[in-house]
């Protein structure tokens, strides 16, 4: 019983700074608010965590196959070398060297990779930019989330009534609460996404 809790304020000074009115409005924000930021929380930790560790899984994968995107130049030192040998042996038997096919690699070669280590690397990637941008957007949530609770630290009842009240018309303006809610949507779709990589290149081995 709220008339009983709090002491009534003097008459025509209902509305002020010690008003019934606010410290109730503040005692109960207090209670709905620091449920619901304990249950964001949560759920941005967990992400977090997840969204760490597979970070960490997709980037050692990444490091490897990212490199069929490049020239490799053992293989045209290979080349060259067999072909320098071919060359030598053609001499020593008096065949002429024009017989002798040429390396279709050179040390200014382009790289020229398969369409399977395109695709591979090109869905790790995104998976990859997928989980760190969604660990980004969860600290910012967090930040946010702890700023908008500091409104029940400073103040009288009144302000304390107003700045949360403006705080909750930003979050809602700003849609934080669906932007948490499609955090665990884009790590799932990173992990389709890394998945369908994984099954492409399983079937190329």
């Amino acid at each position: 019983d709220y008339e009983q809790k709090y002491t009534e304020a003097e008459p025509y000074k209902e509305m002020g700074d010690g008003g019934r009115i606010w410290k109730a409005y503040v005692e109960e924000s207090i209670k709905v608010d620091t449920n619901q930021v304990a249950d964001w929380t949560d759920a941005l930790d967990v992400l977090l965590v997840f969204a760490g560790l597979f970070s960490a899984v997709v980037s050692s994968f990444v490091s490897q196959t990212y490199q069929n995107l490049l020239l490799d130049h053992s293989e045209v030192t290979s080349y060259l070398v067999y072909e320098s040998i071919t060359l030598k042996r053609a001499a020593d038997e008096n065949i002429s060297l024009s017989t002798i096919p040429r390396s279709e690699l050179a040390p200014n070669s382009t790289s020229d990779p398969s369409l399977s280590a395109v695709c591979v690397n090109g869905l790790w990637f995104t998976s990859l930019t997928l989980s760190l941008t969604t660990a980004l957007i969860a600290v910012l949530t967090k930040q946010w989330i702890h700023q908008y609770m500091s409104f029940s630290q400073t103040g009288g009842p009144r302000e304390r009534t107003q700045l949360r009240q403006s705080r909750a018309d930003n979050f809602e303006a700003w849609n934080v609460p669906v932007i948490i809610g499609l955090l665990p949507v884009m790590m799932h779709v990173a992990l389709g996404v890394f998945l369908a990589g994984l099954i492409i290149f399983l079937h190329t081995l």
